[in-house]
């Protein structure tokens, strides 16, 4: 699974990793903190928590532009030191007043133009590992692996998120969360600074790829010269990456109700405690310990030396080992927090990567592999199957309006088993592995030489209006029953799954 790969795909990863680590535990309690500290509903809160996600998936536009002129590089570190700025002043707590709020909106600008500047750009620049030929037949396997990394930082920020509130309301005396939440957001300021480590740490086995005026090696030179295309073939591609942007806005529009709806409804509907073994996926030990017994698995098997066998097997056995510990000691109870769920979409992906991997492998000897686009629009169908879920979740639970009023009185409304939202994540995590790095691995590809920065932004930008349009979820979150929340969702994936399905054939075409 990681042999072949150009080393520039480790080094890039890693400083991702970090980045997305903090961005992540910003994002695990961002909803509830702009409902804590500033008093706002939950319309209110989605709407600026959508307009913050359009925007940091937007201005990667931007960031595409300027990188196209100024080189990837140099716009990735701009970005960190932006993003950092950001992460800084939201951490600072100033009330929630004129001055919080103002400084809040400040903050979200600069951590959404530094993501611009970082995000997609650093993409690009993994893509260009693998115009050199001898790694081009593992493109697709090389974003598969960037993604995993990127979620190995999103597995732990909603753990370190709660662990680090927690710290400061028991510790530091911030009884109010909207006060203890800061105390996240400066999570944020060092990951960047382990992120920026990392990438000049590194830098050496991916320099050829930063671009920029002056080619920093010939290895560049001989992969930049690729043949021109006509007028014509470069209409076709572009056409073909706009159809695809499209279809994207919307499985972003449901994916991302998990900082939202999603999350509302493990704050109001969901069961507030587990015991005895009903602990053990909440604690992201026993996660990483599954994590290490999958690909312990996989090693085992692909390793061509008894040695090899023998440390994975060595592996296995100690994660089995803790896990049968953590078993015998789960007898007491842990209180549910609502930001712990979004730990499964990460760690699902994580374990996932390696079965989407072999399977697509698998396929791929068969001749039987389907193309990127087809792979986008079984994601969509996978997508709407998870909000079908939701949608038996929630027969007979009231309304939020109804929950909330209840809650008023003291008094706790019906609530469901956390497995219902655990087995959504599962299953919206099958739909992301098909959809998202297939998606950017499509746009590497396909992209005109001299646009690659401007396409890879085009992506973003699809992702950021449908997560401008992720507030939809936040409207709908009041008097309309569960059900038809949900419903919403579920018409909205089956609708782009049908476009993409028939826009196939021009779609292959240009693979």
């Amino acid at each position: 699974m990681f042999e072949g790969q150009p080393k520039g795909l480790f080094a890039l990863a890693l400083a991702n990793t970090g980045e997305r680590f903090g961005y992540y535990t910003m994002i695990a309690v961002f909803a509830l903190f702009l409902r804590a500290n500033f008093g706002f509903d939950a319309g209110w809160a989605g709407e600026i928590y959508g307009d913050f996600l359009m925007l940091v998936y937007f201005l990667p536009i931007l960031g595409g532009i300027m990188a196209d002129k100024f080189g990837f590089g140099r716009m990735v570190t701009i970005g960190i030191v932006i993003m950092f700025l950001g992460y800084l002043l939201l951490s600072i707590p100033l009330g929630g007043k004129g001055l919080g709020i103002a400084a809040m909106l400040v903050a979200l600008v600069l951590i959404s133009f530094g993501t611009g500047l970082f995000k997609g750009n650093l993409q690009v620049m993994v893509g260009n590992l693998y115009d050199d030929p001898q790694y081009a037949d593992k493109r697709d396997a090389g974003f598969s692996l960037f993604y995993m990394a990127i979620n190995i930082g999103a597995l732990f920020a909603p753990t370190a998120a709660i662990k680090i509130t927690e710290y400061a309301q028991t510790h530091l005396g911030y009884t109010a969360p909207g006060e203890a939440y800061h105390f996240a957001f400066a999570v944020a300021c060092a990951s960047l600074i382990l992120s920026i480590a990392i990438y000049y740490a590194f830098r050496g086995t991916f320099r050829h790829t930063e671009g920029g005026k002056k080619k920093t090696d010939d290895k560049m030179s001989a992969v930049a010269a690729e043949p021109e295309l006509t007028k014509e073939e470069t209409k076709q591609r572009i056409v073909a990456l706009c159809l695809v942007f499209a279809v994207v806005i919307f499985f972003w529009m449901a994916f991302h109700q998990n900082g939202l709806s999603l999350t509302y409804f493990a704050d109001e509907f969901t069961q507030k405690s587990a015991s005895g073994v009903h602990t053990m996926p909440f604690d992201v030990i026993n996660l990483v310990m599954v994590i290490f017994i999958v690909y312990a698995g996989f090693s085992f098997f692909q390793s061509k030396t008894q040695k090899g066998k023998g440390i994975s097997a060595l592996i296995v056995l100690a994660a089995l080992a803790v896990l049968i510990y953590k078993y015998t000691k789960a007898t007491g109870s842990v209180d549910i927090s609502a930001p712990i769920f979004q730990q499964f979409n990460p760690f699902y992906v994580v374990a996932l990567t390696p079965v989407s991997m072999a399977i697509f492998a698998y396929l791929a000897n068969k001749g039987k592999e389907p193309s990127a686009p087809r792979k986008i629009a079984y994601g969509m169908l996978v997508a709407g199957a998870a909000f079908l879920v939701m949608m038996f979740a929630s027969q007979g639970l009231n309304t939020p309006n109804e929950q909330a009023a209840i809650a008023e009185t003291g008094e706790l409304g019906p609530l469901v088993s956390p497995y219902w939202l655990i087995s959504t994540y599962l299953i919206l995590t099958f739909g992301e592995l098909l959809l998202s790095p297939m998606g950017i691995s499509f746009v590497s590809k396909v992209a005109p030489p001299k646009y690659k920065g401007l396409m890879m932004g085009g992506w973003f930008g699809a992702t950021a209006i449908g997560n401008k349009l992720v507030s939809v979820g936040g409207y709908l979150w009041g008097d309309l029953p569960l059900w038809l929340v949900w419903g919403v969702f579920i018409a909205v994936c089956l609708a782009a799954a049908v476009f993409m399905f028939a826009m196939m054939k021009r779609l292959e075409k240009v693979c």
